[in-house]
């Protein structure tokens, strides 16, 4: 197994794929990724990215990747655990220029307690980044500095969700993703430590080679299949083997957690009636309309919980439950534990 991790090189094959780079190596040398940390930013989401990084240069036994942090106004920047991480330079350092640029990749790296609004120094250096042809992301809320900067117009963003409801109200043209991490057209965003994990080995498959994200994943991530980012109703909603109009009322559903539509609107959408709409979920789901959207709205649930710090009150408004107690009771049922129990498990494997 070591040998066959030590033999793994880069495919090669087209450069780009989607505007994302295809080889790990550009004109020779490693592709240079550059992390700008606000104050308060997320250690755990920040070492996932690093860790990626890292551990590809390993497997592939060759430096595929290099990176640099960086700090808006001081070099030494506080993360959310309380622990300053030293950087590579400050913002005003970035040279993103076509020829002369010291990066290939910027991430912006946030965080719980990180600022919402930024500074106009990051927002111009991230039109520059972009406006020559870098690729850029943003992590948490780093990735609302992204939309500040107006390059996530065409790219749906994927964010923390306690930043989803500041995001409609404020930049409404801004499309929300629905999954925890997206990567499309030169952009990537995550929004919490598990799913920037999952967004750099997406990535790696694109900016490396296949061989080398799986190597990664083997090593980082074993038990990805079971808690993947990307839900089994994500994978559902773009499975082509399902007829349109179900995948169009899976999608509907994912889109419409916090107000769940009835049985009645979602079939008018889809433009079928609610029995051939329930006929359609039973005869390929082996459940009811209904039944599946209780489900997802329980699932979406027990990953708040886990993911995030909200209250049970908030998550339970949040997934389209009326009353908390209604919310924890319904989740009892399904899940086996109630959402307070399910809270502390996650504070004791901290």
């Amino acid at each position: 197994m070591v040998q066959e991790l030590a033999a793994l090189k880069p495919a090669q094959t087209d450069d780009h794929l989607a505007g994302r780079p295809r080889r790990a190596k550009i004109e020779g040398r490693a592709i240079r990724v550059g992390f700008i940390l606000l104050d308060h930013f997320s250690m755990m989401s920040y070492a996932s990215a690093v860790d990626a990084l890292v551990t590809a240069n390993l497997v592939s036994n060759d430096r595929l990747f290099s990176h640099s942090n960086f700090g808006i106004s001081d070099l030494r920047v506080p993360s959310d655990l309380g622990i300053d991480l030293a950087t590579d330079g400050l913002l005003t350092n970035l040279n993103c220029s076509q020829d002369t640029r010291a990066l290939d990749v910027i991430v912006v790296i946030g965080g719980y307690r990180s600022p919402l609004m930024y500074s106009h120094q990051l927002t111009e250096k991230l039109k520059s980044a972009a406006s020559h042809e870098l690729a850029v992301g943003g992590v948490w809320n780093g990735s609302l500095a992204l939309v500040q900067a107006g390059l996530m117009h065409a790219t749906p963003v994927a964010l923390h969700p306690d930043n989803h409801a500041l995001l409609r109200e404020k930049y409404p043209a801004v499309r929300l993703a629905d999954k925890t991490h997206e990567i499309s057209a030169n952009r990537l965003s995550a929004a919490g430590p598990n799913s920037t994990l999952e967004m750099m080995l997406e990535w790696l498959d694109f900016a490396a080679s296949r061989n080398v994200a799986r190597a990664v994943r083997e090593i980082l991530a074993p038990d990805s299949l079971s808690t993947s980012s990307i839900s089994s109703s994500h994978m559902l909603q773009n499975d082509p083997s399902l007829p349109e109009a179900l995948r169009s009322a899976i999608q509907l559903m994912r889109a419409n957690i916090e107000e769940p539509l009835t049985s009645e609107e979602l079939a008018a959408c889809v433009n079928l009636s609610r029995r051939q709409i329930e006929r359609l979920f039973q005869s390929h789901l082996g459940t009811s309309p209904s039944r599946y959207y209780f489900e997802l709205r329980l699932t979406q649930a027990q990953r708040l919980l886990v993911q995030t710090s909200d209250s049970i009150t908030r998550i339970s408004l949040a997934c389209g439950f009326v009353s908390s107690s209604h919310f924890s009771n319904c989740f009892k049922d399904f899940f086996g534990e109630s959402p307070s129990v399910v809270r502390k498990k996650k504070r004791v494997v901290k």
